[in-house]
């Protein structure tokens, strides 16, 4: 079997796996963190890897966990290279004011995309946080936006209202019962603020990259060129591992 490098994005939420190869994936995965006793079986089936690469946004524990799975399913210790936003990689330039404090899940997601997409492009990662990210058609990252997920915005009316419910409701033109008024005003102003952020790029061929758990509540919302990609951050990790 063909060498690979295992990629790993471990976000706020879930691990994200892929076994990369010289052209593209031979498996991959998604578990939740509380279900990390699950990595090692699903890793075993395979040849220890020549490397790992990791982006990891869930902090310090997350990784010590992540290790031990990786030890467990080869049987001895793996080195991991955990993965850092930097001022310019892969054709991309960091255009945060300090590089290295952009989240390195935006980071990847970013070098994927532009390994997709030669021009202008929205990057957006839809999952615990929503994140809305500018790429220019030169590959500076240009700033973006950071808007709290779906789920946490149907959690923050739960909490902190008296009179309102976890909304358990659908997208509607019309709304005419609150738990539809509540989705449907959280898919609205997220759908305007990537569409605001995506006129800003003055681009009309610009597309809007699609990523994350919370992806396809926007597929068929949004007013503009949408690609749905399953996952950004692995495929950067695999532009890192020099395996595309």
């Amino acid at each position: 079997m063909m060498a690979s490098v295992l990629c790993i994005d471990s976000g706020n939420t879930r691990i994200k796996w892929g076994l990369a190869i010289a052209g593209g994936w031979l498996a991959g995965g998604s578990i939740s963190h509380a279900e990390i006793d699950q990595l090692p079986a699903a890793l075993s089936r395979y040849p220890m890897t020549t490397r790992v690469l990791l982006a990891n946004v869930a902090g310090p524990a997350a990784a010590v966990a992540i290790g031990a799975a990786l030890a467990a399913a080869w049987g001895t210790a793996v080195a991991i290279d955990e993965v850092r936003a930097e001022a310019a990689c892969a054709g991309v330039r960091n255009g945060y004011r300090e590089p290295a404090r952009l989240g390195v899940d935006r980071w990847c997601a970013l070098i994927g995309a532009r390994a997709q997409v030669s021009g202008a492009a929205l990057v957006v990662m839809a999952g615990t946080a929503t994140t809305v990210d500018t790429l220019m058609a030169d590959g500076l990252f240009r700033g973006g936006l950071i808007l709290p997920g779906i789920e946490l915005m149907r959690c923050s009316l739960a909490r902190d209202t008296a009179g309102l419910p976890f909304a358990d409701g659908i997208h509607r033109a019309w709304p005419q019962c609150t738990d539809d008024a509540i989705v449907t005003g959280i898919l609205e102003a997220q759908a305007g603020a990537i569409e605001r952020a995506w006129r800003r790029l003055g681009d009309a061929n610009a597309p809007c990259l699609l990523s994350g758990g919370a992806a396809d509540r926007f597929v068929g919302l949004l007013d503009l060129p949408v690609r749905a990609v399953t996952d950004l951050p692995l495929e950067g990790l695999r532009v890192l591992a020099g395996e595309i």
